[in-house]
């Protein structure tokens, strides 16, 4: 077990998530819009219409300037697992690297292939073939996010492998239980989906200032009518998605799911608190109240979680100090188990060393009776496996309250839309200009839930944050974190500066102050 120095760990971990939450600034759009463009141009090819064609061409353009600064941040959150995370990956390179792996391979360079295609391709290839090159985009592109999400997956939920104790690696031994992963494909359809629904308040937003400028109106009302469709539709599926992804942290990651409702004590029939101000003084195990305020959804926690009313969720207290009425076990206990694992581990590979096979055959058994445990070996405080609850609930509720606007907006957009009263209700035309970054909030919400949630582990239940960095000091990690974040700001201001400029110039070509 070698030294945790708690700077370096802090500072991976910022650095990790700069990148992280800069680079899913540009994957949803690109995502979403592949689609959104490649519906555009099948109604161009079906109809004819060369006003379909110059809508497909305006928004594939600004995909192409989306598609091009994500490719940057996306490439540096790879390299970080090698520079900042070779224990992690070290330890679990043979699983985590095959789905990674197998993106770069197939998925990425089809969508790169075929990228060149859609966006160069019109008029020297056929209308067919250019068609068929945009769907191959944006399928290649949703390709790449299901790898990645297998991965990810993955590490909320690891299966499909065992850990070597000659090794000290875990090695995978049945890749299709880590394909369909049921973490991995919940996560990759809420994940994607989401992503959809981003585009589509994009294309909305544009749309609507076009309106509430009076100018290129045929244009942005087809634009909308197309979003707001695909819009509603998708995120009425992203609702299902997020209550199956629910339903896996129930399963899977109990603390998680306790720490998104701020659920500190286990009760059937558990409520959903549909709004709440938490008690910030609250700490688990005491006789505080939870909540300032809330609003409750009654029994819906549990239906949601194991589909029965009356369905048990433990809480953070049960989880943390134990219940054996109900077969929980607490932190501490998994802890000591942890730590005689390690201890086994340790032993077997000395007396394999000293050629004691008896010795080390003793110590092997006693590694494997605990080894489930072993992850839990490396943490010393059982106060450790509590995420950060204030930000794991307001982040989970403020991606669900986003979301339910997000629903009823596509709803009365598509209404105004079709009766052709759009360009009068200029409310409703604020409101889509302004949901754009409501959006954005609701995206990174999301991955702060799964992410923040099921701390301290970088392998649930596995190998803790801790122990997955690097043997790095801490000031190159604290230089490059300030690099990045430049880098990524320089490049997210270009992003918007040209993308605002292709839009005031607008899809006729004529730029307007």
């Amino acid at each position: 077990m070698h030294h945790i120095d708690p700077s370096l760990v802090d500072w991976s971990r910022a650095q990790f998530a700069l990148t992280a939450l800069y680079h899913w600034i540009f994957v949803p759009l690109t995502l979403g819009l592949t689609f959104i463009v490649a519906i555009m141009e099948t109604i161009y090819v079906k109809t004819g219409d060369e006003w379909w064609k110059k809508t497909t061409r305006f928004w594939m353009g600004l995909l192409a300037i989306n598609f091009a600064i994500g490719l940057a941040t996306g490439i540096i959150m790879e390299f970080e697992f090698g520079t900042n995370w070779s224990s992690y990956s070290w330890i679990v390179g043979d699983i985590f690297g095959a789905p990674l792996a197998i993106e770069g391979i197939m998925a990425f360079f089809m969508e790169s292939t075929f990228f060149a295609v859609m966006f160069f391709g019109w008029d020297k290839v056929s209308k067919r073939f250019h068609l068929l090159s945009t769907w191959l985009v944006a399928i290649g592109s949703n390709l790449s996010a299901l790898w990645i999400l297998v991965a990810n997956g993955w590490m909320q939920h690891p299966v499909g492998m065992r850990f070597n104790p000659d090794t000290a690696r875990n090695e995978m031994v049945d890749f299709w239980a880590l394909l369909f992963n049921p973490n991995a494909y919940s996560k990759f359809l809420h994940t994607i989906s989401s992503g959809y629904v981003l585009a589509s308040l994009f294309v909305i937003a544009v749309s609507s200032w076009y309106l509430l400028k009076k100018r290129d109106t045929r244009f942005a009302k087809r634009s909308m009518l197309v979003a707001a469709s695909f819009g509603l539709v998708v995120s009425l599926f992203n609702v299902t998605t997020g209550d199956d992804s629910a339903r896996q942290a129930a399963q899977h990651q109990p603390m998680k799911l306790a720490a998104m409702e701020g659920l500190y004590n286990g009760e059937k029939g558990a409520s959903i608190v549909a709004f709440g101000i938490l008690n910030p003084d609250k700490k688990p195990g005491d006789k505080q109240e939870v909540f300032n305020f809330k609003v409750e959804l009654p029994y819906a926690l549990s239906l949601l979680s194991f589909h029965k009313l009356d369905a048990y969720v433990p809480g953070i207290d049960e989880l943390l100090f134990g219940e054996k009425e109900r077969g929980i076990m607490s932190a501490a206990e998994k802890i000591e188990k942890g730590k005689a694992a390690v201890a086994a581990l340790k032993a077997y590979k000395e007396a394999k060393k000293a050629g004691d096979q008896e010795e080390a055959a003793v110590q092997k058994a006693a590694f494997e009776a605990k080894s489930e445990y072993l992850g839990y070996g490396y943490l010393n405080d059982p106060m450790e496996v509590v995420p950060n609850v204030p930000l794991t609930f307001y982040a989970f509720h403020t991606m669900v309250l986003f979301g339910g606007w997000f629903i009823l907006m596509f709803i009365l957009i598509l209404f105004f839309t079709m009766i052709n009263e759009i360009d009068r209700k200029r409310w409703l035309l604020w409101a889509g200009v302004l949901s754009l970054p409501m959006g954005y909030v609701a995206q990174e919400a999301g991955w702060i839930t799964a992410e923040v949630g099921r701390q301290p582990w970088a392998i649930q239940d596995l190998l803790p944050v801790g122990m997955a960095t690097s043997h790095l000091t801490t000031s190159p990690v604290m230089i490059t974190f300030w690099l990045f974040a430049v880098l990524f700001t320089a490049l997210l201001i270009a992003e918007v500066k040209i993308m605002t400029r292709q839009i005031q110039i607008g899809p006729e070509g004529e730029h307007h102050v």
